[in-house]
């Protein structure tokens, strides 16, 4: 287990699981993997990278099944297009093209069977070296704004070792659509110490109003107790197990309440909110689309 000492960059490694069918977006992920799916001009995969990145991650292990090369593959070089938009001036298409090799070094991890999350991270242990004290996790459905949660999540981890979980205060009549902690209050508004997490809780009956979000700092001691739990329906590993066997051993686990804003990218409705809300942000695309939408809601 880790001690409170470590550096708030002391992890060096993102696992990213990328191995699900995306059957929402089918018949696109036919051909296409959802995480290659653009919002606006970026693939939902290159936003989570570069956010790994920015938090001090020097590697992204992508969990992914063998028909999936192409996500990993996104982050190689591509020397013959470079040069190609290099030989025809297209400078500012060049450099998107080299932006998300230059952000991080991925490899992947191969999933052979979708067995829940907690396979899926476990499928990457063998990706990590001596010096991998603790991984984050970040799921690419998941597009957590403003970026930053993982820098504050590594600082709490610094104060209070163990693992540090992401979560969001949610309404209270929407509990039931998400895993809820069970959590004790610390010095910090902002950070609270986790006793259990309860999965889809009626509203009345939900210890809290935080609801579990798609970013994990966890602890290297994860994957023994991967190795540890029994699979649930289908035969699937759920890494909130994990997280519950290691609270019931003693081992600190604290969430940090994220006060921002959040959008799925796992299905096409929320998929089209987030292109929506980057599109209104781009200076290019941003103000014609702004008087679009004003004048189209006016029909409506």
């Amino acid at each position: 287990m880790s001690s409170p000492t470590s550096t708030p960059k002391a992890f060096r490694t993102a696992i990213v699981p990328a191995a699900g069918l995306g059957t929402r977006f089918l018949p696109t992920t036919k051909a296409v993997p959802k995480e290659l799916l653009p919002v606006v001009d970026t693939p939902g995969i290159e936003l989570v990278a570069a956010e790994a990145a920015e938090a001090g991650a020097q590697r992204l292990v992508i969990v992914t099944s063998p028909e999936k090369r192409a996500v990993t593959e996104y982050f190689q070089p591509q020397p013959e297009l470079e040069q190609t938009l290099k030989d025809r001036g297209k400078d500012e298409l060049l450099a998107k093209v080299r932006r998300g090799p230059a952000l991080i070094a991925a490899e992947t991890a191969l999933q052979e069977r979708a067995l829940g999350l907690g396979h899926a991270v476990g499928c990457a242990e063998p990706n990590l070296t001596d010096d991998d004290d603790a991984v984050a996790v970040l799921l690419p459905d998941d597009l957590v704004l403003p970026r930053g949660v993982l820098t504050r999540m590594a600082e709490v981890r610094t104060r209070f070792g163990g693992s540090v979980l992401c979560a969001f205060d949610v309404p209270r009549e929407q509990i039931s659509a998400y895993g809820i902690f069970d959590v004790t209050d610390t010095d910090d508004d902002d950070v609270k110490q986790v006793r259990g997490m309860v999965e889809k809780p009626a509203p009345d009956e939900a210890p809290s109003t935080f609801a579990a979000a798609g970013r994990y700092l966890l602890d290297r001691a994860v994957f023994d107790a991967l190795k540890r739990i029994q699979p649930g329906a289908g035969g699937e590993l759920q890494l909130t197990d994990a997280v519950a066997l290691l609270i019931s051993e003693g081992h600190p686990v604290h969430v940090v309440v994220h006060r921002g804003a959040r959008h799925d990218l796992g299905n096409p409705g929320g998929f089209l909110k987030a292109a929506v809300d980057f599109a209104l942000e781009d200076p290019e695309y941003g103000p014609d689309l702004r008087d679009w939408l004003v004048e189209r809601m006016s029909r409506s």
